[in-house]
């Protein structure tokens, strides 16, 4: 009896064992063979202008910096929570700091304008999910900005202002700062501006200085990039690409290298062909993406028609760092709903 207890003992031993590390081994063999495509819904078009209503109305390159950025939420929230830990940073000593951190040269970008960066980060579920479907559906998430720029003009909410250069180029709506050194991001209800209600992001956060109370679009204060232009990241070094619906960064392709994301295209083709190199602007070589990516403890994955992130990132308590520090600003207008200016602005 005590041998047969004790072959017994041995055996539940081992099955423990192999319960134990049969799932390190998985995750292993999957990494180092990713063969099979990771299953994900195609996102529908109301689910696709949901996501980028609240960036659709913002100049062109701001629109290609945030795409970009958003493949890299963790930098985000390393970037925002830099930038509150070092608030006494003001212009070019601000730029100097900025470009010797290890950071993409899409986040360094956005840091520029500290309120679309604290934005992204408290609203990470958002972010992530946005730089999931960019990295997965590049063609669609760019149509899908253009069909909700035509809507806000058919509402009378989008048009040329003091603030920023609206212009139709064939069926391709192209927006740019009025001034090429002073950029202004316009605030506005990215639920409401657009005609229809559209229903708002899960979870969504109105952050402080981009969010219009009233109909239409309104202007704050305008960021000077003049500190930042000097670098190969700065302003004038990215451009959204209509045409072949894509990001422009250094007159090249932009191609995000995160691994917090798969190109499901990359991996399911993988299986067809020995070699792949990707859509343009595509991820190329990145690793699976296995389980929740803990930032603190934060979030956990989503594995919806977007591969986002639940919860949001810094502590909504952390209050606005104030957009002096950024290398001077300029007094800005406010576009009401198709009227009149507020606070210095005028309708052209």
């Amino acid at each position: 009896m005590n041998a047969l207890r004790k072959l017994l003992s041995v055996l539940l031993s081992c099955c423990l064992v192999v319960v134990t590390f049969s799932g390190p081994s998985v995750h292993a063999q999957d990494e180092a063979n990713p063969g099979t495509p990771v299953a994900s819904a195609q996102p529908t078009q109301q689910e696709l202008q949901q996501l980028v209503a609240p960036i659709a109305l913002y100049p062109d390159s701001l629109v290609a910096q945030i795409l970009a950025a958003s493949t890299y939420p963790a930098q985000i929230v390393e970037a925002n929570r830099w930038l509150q830990e070092h608030s006494n940073l003001k212009a070019d000593d601000l730029a100097k700091a900025v470009d010797q951190q290890p950071w993409d040269p899409s986040v360094k970008a956005v840091a520029e304008f500290s309120s679309v960066l604290s934005n992204m980060d408290k609203n990470l579920s958002w972010t992530s999910s946005l730089g999931d479907s960019y990295i997965n559906h590049q063609q669609d998430v760019m149509n899908a900005i253009q069909t909700m720029r035509e809507e806000a003009q058919k509402a009378g909410n989008l048009k040329s202002t003091l603030q920023l250069n609206v212009s139709d180029q064939g069926k391709t709506i192209v927006i740019e700062p009025a001034d090429p050194e002073v950029v202004y991001v316009p605030e506005y209800d990215p639920w409401l501006v657009y005609g229809g209600p559209l229903a708002p992001w899960p979870g969504w956060y109105w952050y402080p200085g981009l969010y219009w109370t009233s109909p239409g679009i309104g202007f704050g204060f305008g960021f000077g990039v003049g500190f930042f232009g000097g670098y190969g990241w700065g302003w004038h070094h990215w451009g959204s690409d209509w045409h072949n619906h894509g990001i422009i960064f250094n007159h090249n392709t932009y191609i995000s290298h995160s691994t917090t994301f798969i190109n499901r295209n990359y991996y399911a083709n993988r299986g067809h062909m020995n070699s792949f190199h990707g859509p343009a602007g595509g991820f190329h070589g990145g690793t699976t993406f296995h389980g929740g990516n803990a930032f603190d403890g934060r979030m956990a994955p989503n594995h919806g028609a977007f591969g986002g992130f639940h919860e949001g990132g810094v502590t909504r308590g952390y209050s606005s760092r104030g957009f002096s520090s950024m290398g001077g600003f300029h007094g800005g207008g406010g576009f009401h709903g198709g009227g009149g200016f507020h606070g210095g602005g005028g309708h052209r």
